[in-house]
């Protein structure tokens, strides 16, 4: 229970250029067919904004010093895929620095930091240059100012978030989700071992990895179950969970019918496990997105598919993640925190997901930091998402190590404090 202090204020900010834990590469280019040579991308860049198609990914700290000497600090930053699929531009750290030195610094000098949720709430609306802030910067900012209100009301930011917005507090461990990255194979063997609750991702991005009619993609999954039964113990049964970044549209020409057909057959490459297609096909834009998926899920059920699709492109804000609850659209929906803009947001997100019975998936990006990793535990424990993902990197180790140990210290912690026990 947060235990109200002195109203520490914010007395100053402090502002650090840093490096995202991955990069931000073109999609458009990607998805094109642009070769890989090592860790760059072959080719002109096909996105506004991207100098090459891969970049390391910037970020840019912003520390609130509080009145006590205590520093809050978050992280601004954009995802991996920036720019695609109606997502704000590609973050940059020198344009936005000055942008939150210019609007945002004067704001926040001098207020309260006890409450989260009025100051997320009125930080957001500020304007800069005539137009609402990045993501980034409101997701940064907002990391901040959680760090801060946690620490003036001697709290854990998990507290804050279900005291400000009336979630009952649980000590309850939340699934995490490792992401492979292109290292689809030996980092299945790492997630095994580890006892990974949902995976593999596998990073499905390309032509090249997914088989000019999907043949590749599917000896994939046929790999990944049986390597499942294999190394895992007979108690371990995880979900799987692929990332196809529209592939199966792209192959099938956008045919409802031929994508409904071709995850069927998925289904019964992971059999007996559950399975789950993230971006199974992208439509071009929302309303076209939105209408595909939901047709998509209805085909599928009626071919007796209990596959479940998970929206990720053309879903980037609340009124987006609304809109595909409502209308059944997914049976599960990522919450990509950094496009969702300040985390009240994503507080938001899970809370409508859960009322609309809906999966929430509380995800992110590589391309994020041990700080936004770490304050993104405290949101899915607080709200009990669905999934979270193991973030930063696509090292994986590093992801589950940040996420997993995060989350049994803040456990431990609640339990210590009278919380239900956990599920650990």
């Amino acid at each position: 229970m947060c235990r109200q202090g002195n109203s520490m204020k914010i007395e100053n900010i402090l502002l650090a250029p840093g490096d995202g834990a991955f990069f931000y590469d073109d999609q458009a280019a990607i998805k094109r067919g642009a070769q890989q040579d090592g860790e760059r991308y072959v080719g002109q860049p096909a996105t506004h904004g991207f100098t090459s198609i891969r970049m390391p990914a910037s970020t840019l700290s912003i520390g609130l010093v509080l009145d006590g000497g205590f520093v809050a600090w978050g992280d601004m930053m954009s995802v991996q895929y920036a720019a695609a699929s109606g997502r704000d531009p590609v973050f940059e750290a020198g344009h936005h620095a000055r942008l939150v030195t210019q609007h945002i610094a004067p704001w926040l000098v001098g207020r309260s930091a006890r409450s989260f949720r009025q100051n997320a709430e009125a930080v957001c609306e500020i304007r800069a240059e005539d137009a609402s802030l990045h993501s980034g910067i409101q997701y940064g900012i907002t990391q901040a100012l959680l760090a801060a209100a946690a620490h003036t009301n001697r709290c854990a930011m998990a507290e804050v978030i279900c005291s400000e917005y009336g979630f009952p507090l649980k000590a309850d461990a939340v699934p995490i989700f490792g992401q492979s990255g292109d290292e689809r194979y030996r980092n299945v063997d790492k997630m095994i071992l580890k006892r990974v609750d949902v995976l593999p991702h596998g990073l499905i991005n390309s032509p090249e990895k997914f088989g000019a009619n999907g043949e590749k993609f599917l000896e994939y999954v046929t790999w990944v179950t049986d390597r499942v039964v294999q190394l895992g113990a007979p108690d371990y049964s995880p979900t799987l969970h692929f990332d196809l970044y529209g592939m199966v549209g792209q192959a099938f020409d956008l045919s409802i019918d031929r994508i409904a057909d071709y995850l069927g057959e998925i289904e019964k490459a992971a059999s007996p496990l559950k399975a789950r297609i993230e971006g199974p096909a992208d439509f071009g834009s929302f309303d076209a997105h939105f209408d595909g998926f939901a047709k998509l899920r209805q085909q599928m059920r009626k071919n007796g598919c209990a596959l479940e699709i998970v929206a990720d492109e053309w879903c980037n804000t609340l009124a987006d993640i609304e809109k595909f609850v409502d209308a059944g659209a997914a049976d599960m929906v990522q919450i990509k925190m950094p496009d969702m803009g300040g985390i009240q947001n994503s507080i938001e997100a899970v809370r409508r997901c859960h009322d609309g019975g809906v999966g929430a998936y509380l995800g992110g990006s590589c391309c994020e930091t041990d700080i936004s990793a770490r304050a993104s535990v405290h949101v899915a424990v607080a709200t009990q998402a669905d999934m979270q993902l193991a973030k930063p990197g696509m090292g994986l180790d590093e992801g589950i190590t940040i996420v997993r140990n995060e989350q049994s210290r803040l456990i431990a912690y609640l339990n210590s404090c009278g919380f239900s026990e956990s599920k650990y």
